[in-house]
C-alpha cells in the first residue's frame, strides 16, 4: 500500500514538475519578448556613472525630514512620502500644510487634489507627478542633453541643456515641493520672523494676491526665504560644508546643493528587486505557480503591459510614462477651511482636469501619467485620487473600466468620509475614455486571483517594507525643529 502510494505521489511530483517547467519557460519568453531583464535596480550606479554619496545621502535624508523647509514648519517631503508605506502616501488625496503632525491613517488637515504618489524607483522615472509636469524631454531622466521641463511660474525649461549642476531630474525636481503652496509652503508670505516680506504672497489678510505685474506667483522668494534657515543654521552649514567646500570657505547654501542632497537620497530608494527580477535573472523558484500565471496574464490576455510597459524608457518601471483617460471617477472634497485648500475644476467645481492644466489642450482633459505599479500592495490607495482603498477593487476596476464607474459608490470604497460628500460628473470622462479601456477583459475567477497575485506579491520587493524603511525617520533634525510623528511607525 505504502508503495503504491508512493508511486502516486511520484508521478504526480513528475506531472507537476513538467508542467512547472513549461510554465517557467513559457514567461522566461514572455518576459524576453517585452524586453524585462529584471535588472535595473543594480543599475542606479552605472546609470549615475558614480557610486552614491552615502554622506550626501544622509543630509538629504535629514532635510527629507525636517519641517523648517516648510516656511510654516508644519510639513516637509516625509509628511507625504511616507516611510510606513514604501515611501508614498498614507491617504487617498494628500494632506500637506496644516496638518497635525500625525503620518498615517489619522493624518488630518485640508486635502490637496491628488494622492502624492511614492518617490521610491523615482531616479527611473523620466516624468515626475500624476499630471507628468516635470519631465526630461531626452526620455531619460539620467541626460540633461534637452534640459529639464517644468511648468510655470517656472520657465519652460527650467534647467538649461548639459547644465553640470543639474545631471538628473530629481536634482531639478527637487527646487519645486518647498515652493508648492499646498504642499509644503502655506499661504502666507514670509514677514516676521520667517525673513523679509514678499508682497507677491501675503495680502496681509492671512490670504495670497499675484504680483501686480501680472506674472504669476514668484516661486524663488520662497525658495530664499528657505535658505536664509539653512544658512542661519550653524549644524546644517557643517553638514553642507562636509560635503560642499565653498559652503566649508564661508560661501552660502544655494538650492542647487539643496537639490543635489534631496536626489541623493532619491538614489538610495531603489526597490526593484521583486519575485519576478529574480525569476527573470534565472531564479525559476523566486514566483509562486500564481504568480507566474499571473505574470503570463499581464504580459498577454489582459493587456496589462499595453500601459504598464517595461521596455526602453519605461525602465523596468511598469508604466510607460506616457498619459492616458483611465475612467477614474472623479472625487472632489469640498473646498472650505479644515476641507480642501483646493479648487477644482469645471463648471461645478467637481473635476480635475488633470494635463490639461499643464498644457491648456482640451484634448488632454482627464489625462493622467500611467502609475509604475513596483510595490503598490504598500500603497493604502490608488490611482490618482485614491478613489479605490482595495488592490483587488482597483484590478476589477481596469477589467471593466466603463461599468465599474458608473457604479462607483464612494461610501462602500472605503476611502476616508470627507472625501465621499460630492463626486464629479463621469460621463465626460467616460466619453474620452483609452480605447485600450473600452472593451471588457474576461478573466475567470482563477485568472483574476492569479493576475492579483503578481500585481501584489510578484512586484513586491521586501525591502520597501515599514520594518526596513521606518527607520529612516531621525528621531532628531539638524534644525532642532519637532519631528513628524509616523503612526505606523510607533506601533511597530
Amino acid at each position: 500500500m505504502r508503495t503504491i502510494k508512493h508511486t502516486a505521489l511520484a508521478l504526480a511530483g513528475l506531472t507537476w514538475g513538467i508542467a512547472a517547467a513549461d510554465l517557467d519557460s513559457e514567461l522566461r519568453t514572455a518576459l524576453q519578448t517585452a524586453h524585462f531583464t529584471g535588472q535595473v535596480g543594480s543599475s542606479i550606479t552605472s546609470r549615475l556613472g558614480r557610486p552614491i554619496n552615502p554622506r550626501l545621502a544622509d543630509l538629504g535624508r535629514l532635510l527629507w525630514f525636517d519641517v523648517s523647509g516648510g516656511l510654516h514648519s508644519d510639513n516637509t517631503c516625509g509628511g507625504c512620502h511616507s516611510p510606513s508605506n514604501g515611501m508614498g502616501d498614507t491617504q487617498s488625496i494628500a494632506i500637506g500644510i496644516q496638518n497635525n503632525n500625525l503620518v498615517g491613517p489619522h493624518r488630518t488637515g485640508p486635502r490637496n487634489q491628488r494622492r502624492t504618489p511614492t518617490a521610491a524607483n523615482s531616479a527611473f522615472y523620466p516624468k515626475l507627478m500624476w499630471n507628468g509636469r516635470f519631465s526630461a524631454p531626452s526620455g531619460d531622466p539620467f541626460n540633461n542633453s534637452m534640459g529639464f521641463l517644468f511648468p510655470a511660474p517656472e520657465s519652460n525649461v527650467k534647467f538649461l541643456p548639459n547644465d553640470p549642476a543639474v545631471t538628473h531630474l530629481l536634482i531639478a525636481q527637487a527646487h519645486i515641493p518647498p515652493t508648492e503652496l499646498v504642499e509644503v509652503a502655506g499661504f502666507t508670505g514670509t514677514a516676521g520672523t520667517i525673513g523679509p516680506r514678499f508682497d507677491a504672497f501675503d495680502d496681509g489678510k492671512g490670504g495670497i494676491v499675484p504680483p501686480p505685474d501680472g506674472s504669476g506667483f514668484r516661486n524663488e522668494p520662497i525658495r530664499q526665504a528657505v535658505l536664509a534657515r539653512l544658512n542661519g543654521n550653524a549644524n546644517y552649514r557643517a553638514l553642507f560644508g562636509q560635503i560642499f567646500p565653498s559652503v566649508a570657505g564661508g560661501g552660502p547654501i544655494d538650492f542647487i546643493m539643496f537639490g543635489k542632497a534631496i536626489a541623493e537620497f532619491e538614489f538610495t530608494l531603489i526597490f526593484a528587486d521583486a519575485p519576478v527580477d529574480r525569476f527573470a535573472r534565472g531564479d525559476n523558484r523566486a514566483m509562486t505557480v500564481p504568480q507566474k500565471r499571473g505574470a503570463l496574464l499581464f504580459f498577454g490576455k489582459a493587456g496589462c503591459v499595453s500601459c504598464h510597459a517595461v521596455a526602453g524608457g519605461a525602465n523596468e518601471m511598469f508604466s510607460d510614462f506616457d498619459n492616458h483617460v483611465a475612467g477614474v471617477p472623479q472625487i472632489a472634497p469640498l473646498f472650505g477651511v479644515g476641507l480642501s485648500n483646493m479648487i477644482f475644476d469645471g463648471a461645478g467645481e467637481d473635476e480635475d482636469f488633470g494635463l490639461e492644466q499643464v498644457t491648456g489642450a482640451a484634448a488632454d482633459r482627464y489625462k493622467f501619467r500611467t502609475s509604475p505599479i513596483r510595490n503598490v500592495a504598500l500603497q493604502p490607495a490608488f490611482f490618482h485620487n485614491g478613489a479605490f482603498r482595495q488592490l483587488d477593487d482597483a484590478l476589477r476596476f481596469h477589467m471593466n473600466t466603463a461599468q465599474s464607474a458608473r457604479g462607483y459608490d464612494p461610501r462602500r470604497s472605503g476611502i476616508d468620509r470627507d472625501l465621499t460628500y460630492r463626486l464629479g460628473p463621469i460621463e465626460p470622462v467616460l466619453a474620452r475614455l483609452d480605447a485600450r479601456l473600452v472593451n471588457p477583459v474576461q478573466l475567470s475567477s482563477d485568472e483574476f486571483q492569479s493576475l492579483l497575485a503578481f500585481v501584489k506579491e510578484g512586484l513586491l520587493d521586501d525591502r520597501a517594507s515599514k520594518q526596513n524603511l521606518c527607520r529612516l525617520a531621525p528621531s532628531s533634525v539638524p534644525s532642532g525643529a519637532r519631528t513628524m510623528r509616523f503612526e505606523v511607525c510607533e506601533q511597530r
